[in-house]
């Protein structure tokens, strides 16, 4: 019992130190973007009016690589974490001690649910901004401006998407509202690519700046970019269809043995005796560390990237 205790209470301590740094790192992290993205608009070439009258504070706008867990997602994250890993703990060695052991490792799933929800939210951004390619195209062949075709292309898109809330909805008012406010189009689509952190918007706002600068045939560059953006997001979708059964064959792949084993405990646990003695433990470790190893592996593969 009082190991139990003082495993708890270590894991505890180990989580709330875990808490505070990741605080003060984003902080730090925060007030260094804040301060580089300031001294590099003072110096784009674009940005003359900037540093006369700042538009928009850019600490105000989503920034798709960072993700801050409110405190209930964080207790519920250690939660569902503790409580899988200690179920996994006590299949595999029937044992309290072994349990509340691997439970500690639940207190590292905030930081992989973090990176879930920053992966998620990048995807949605680049399925909505296929649509915005596809209204923006649509505008600039029926001969509009380019601040007029993104103007038509946020009246679109609040049709496709009525909420608020959306992301492609919100950046495209930031880009239009800093067109209005006397700002160049070109620094407002860069420092949009910069936040994203997404590959296809980072492409389509450089084609866009070097299209300006060398006084290209911008029109034509961007149907012709946002056309090779939008077959690019197409084999993706279809990519991701193809492997969702996968994904779902190698979830329950993974977990029938947890499922064999507890139901075998249950049934039979003369049976499964001596796995939890001796040289059996050995076995449990072994076959828990290979099953670990093929969910990984399997995680890899299907990580296919266009």
């Amino acid at each position: 019992m009082i190991y139990i205790i003082l495993t708890v209470l270590v894991g505890v301590l180990c989580w709330l130190a875990v808490t505070i740094y990741q605080s003060s790192y984003k902080k730090r992290k925060a007030v260094e973007s804040n301060d580089s993205s300031i001294l590099q608009k003072s110096q784009h070439p674009f940005n003359k009016r900037m540093v006369k009258a700042p538009i928009q504070s850019s600490t105000s706008l989503i920034r798709y690589n960072e993700y801050l867990l409110s405190t209930t997602e964080r207790m519920l994250c250690t939660a569902a974490g503790c409580v899988v890993l200690g179920t996994i703990g006590f299949v595999f060695y029937k044992n309290g001690i072994a349990a509340v052991v691997l439970a500690c490792g639940g207190l590292y799933y905030p930081v992989i649910w973090r990176k879930q929800m920053i992966r998620k939210r990048k995807t949605q951004l680049q399925l909505q901004f296929k649509q915005a390619l596809s209204s923006l195209s649509s505008a600039l062949g029926a001969g509009k401006s380019v601040e007029s075709a993104f103007k038509e292309a946020l009246t679109d898109l609040r049709l496709l998407y009525p909420d608020p809330k959306a992301f492609i909805v919100k950046e495209l008012e930031t880009v239009n509202r800093r067109i209005e406010n006397g700002e160049t189009i070109e620094l407002a689509l860069k420092d949009w690519s910069d936040r994203a952190g997404v590959e296809d918007i980072q492409q389509f706002a450089e084609v866009f700046i070097t299209c300006k600068r060398t006084g290209g045939n911008l029109v034509h560059v961007i149907r012709r970019t946002a056309s090779i953006i939008q077959e690019k997001l197409d084999i993706q979708q279809d990519i991701q269809v193809m492997m969702a059964q996968k994904r779902f064959e190698s979830k329950v792949l993974t977990f029938a043995p947890l499922v064999v084993i507890a139901l075998l405990n249950f049934s039979s646990p003369d049976y499964m005796e001596p796995l939890y003695q001796g040289s059996g433990l050995l076995i449990m470790t072994t076959a828990l560390l290979v099953l670990i190893g093929c969910y990984a592996i399997t995680n890899w593969i299907m990580d296919v990237k266009v």
